[in-house]
């Protein structure tokens, strides 16, 4: 009996301890489980969290990219003497094909012999340092800009610029040039002044203190730049020792943008007889021994001697005939006038831009320049008048009075000086 209850005890002992393992293995292997579980689990959303911060380090470059395409640093390039584009180019290390691209893509559209020394290019590098974006001057108002960031693309942009009137008025106490830059007018209108008065006013002898300047002019200013351009003269007025000359600008019904004083009279005579400033007479018009060829030959104008380069005007309002090389008279010009006259100059330097033939020009406009081409000793001008196919002695013409405005154009003037000179007035002294 004993050892039956001992072996009862026995087997429930080892039944209560089996029962223990098998309880505590399955806890232990779900707890592992769980724990694994949740490893997993933090595994892969740490994944996750790196994936998605790899994702967004790998598109921050394309980002700083995409902003850096706006971004630049501007250098600009003072052309020196001896410089062109050409070598500006292969100075910055350009490959010659890329010149040659470049290049060719500029000269459909402009001559890049015309940039002259002093002028600047600017140059757009990324934050690489490379090159994107050349820009230049084609004049004041237009840039020529090339694009090198994927193709070679060329943009002509034109500057907006936007006009005034301004009116000024003073009185001399010195000169009329010195006088006119202390109360801020412009040198170039100052000229403009004395060119037109030019037919009335000895400069030298009639300007004295306390003589009344007045004057209204146009400009424009280049908006991006700041650069100014200063236009015609709308309203001029000279008044010595209460005595005034006045002019007003108007366009007559023939195309000429021309001046008249309020009775309609212009204040310009037909033909000037010397078409250039301070010139010196080298040789009259007449028979005379040829410098070249040592015959007497007839002498068909007048030269001025003065050096090359100088400025030559018109000598009146008409229509240019000719202009190029004319055999021993070098780089010529002859212009067409209204009343039967021509007038021609020779030995020219060189044309002034957009003088050809068809062109119509006003009276002092510049034409060309003072040169020695063609049969020549030395830098002069060679001046004719011409009046119905005959040579006539420039300064023994008796010359015409200038247009006298009548009828309906008469009209016409009357209401626009009267605008004129009270817009003048109106901003004097508004």
């Amino acid at each position: 009996m004993f050892r039956i209850l001992r072996y009862v005890i026995f087997i429930s002992l080892i039944s209560s301890g089996y029962y223990f393992f098998i309880s505590e293995y399955f806890n232990l292997l779900e707890k592992n489980l769980l724990e694994k579980e949740i490893v997993k689990k933090e595994i892969l959303e740490e994944k996750k969290e790196i994936i998605e911060e790899n994702k967004e380090e790998a598109a921050l470059p394309n980002i700083e990219k995409n902003i850096d395409k706006s971004k630049y640093v501007e250098k600009k390039i003072e052309i020196l003497q001896g410089d062109t584009f050409v070598s500006i180019l292969e100075n910055l290390n350009f490959k010659q094909k890329k010149i040659y691209e470049i290049v060719s893509k500029i000269e459909d559209t402009f001559d890049l012999k015309k940039i002259k020394t002093g002028e600047i290019i600017s140059l757009f590098e990324n934050k690489f340092g490379e090159i994107i974006k050349i820009e230049f001057f084609k004049d004041s108002e237009t840039i020529i800009s090339i694009d090198l960031d994927k193709e070679i693309n060329l943009n002509i942009r034109v500057l907006r610029k936007e006009s005034f009137i301004e009116s000024k008025e003073y009185t001399i106490t010195e000169s009329l040039f010195s006088d006119g830059i202390e109360n801020g007018v412009s040198p170039d209108i100052l000229v403009k002044i004395i060119r037109l008065f030019s037919f009335d006013l000895d400069f030298q002898r009639d300007i004295r203190v306390d003589t009344i300047v007045s004057v209204s002019y146009e400009f424009d200013e280049i908006v991006e730049t700041g650069r100014l351009e200063y236009n015609d003269i709308k309203y001029a007025s000279i008044k010595i020792d209460g005595k005034q000359l006045e002019y007003f600008k108007f366009f007559t019904e023939d195309g000429y943008v021309d001046y008249f004083n309020r009775e309609g009279k212009n204040v310009k005579k037909s033909i000037l007889k010397t078409p250039l400033d301070g010139a010196r007479i080298s040789s009259n018009f007449g028979m005379r021994k040829h410098p070249i060829s040592g015959f007497n030959k007839m002498h068909k104008g007048v030269d001025f001697a003065a050096p090359t380069g100088t400025p030559i005007y018109a000598g009146g309002n008409g229509i240019v005939e000719y202009v190029g090389r004319n055999g021993g008279y070098g780089k010529y010009i002859r212009i067409r006038h209204n009343n039967g006259y021509k007038t021609a100059y020779a030995h020219l330097s060189n044309y002034k831009k957009g003088i050809s033939k068809g062109v119509r020009v006003n009276q002092g406009e510049v034409i060309g320049y003072v040169g020695s081409t063609g049969n020549s000793t030395g830098p002069h001008l060679h001046y004719e008048i011409i009046y119905q196919n005959k040579h006539i002695n420039p300064l023994k013409l008796k010359l015409p009075s200038g247009k006298i405005l009548d009828g309906k154009e008469l009209e016409k003037f009357q209401v626009e000086y009267k605008m004129i000179y009270a817009d003048h007035l109106s901003m004097l002294y508004e």
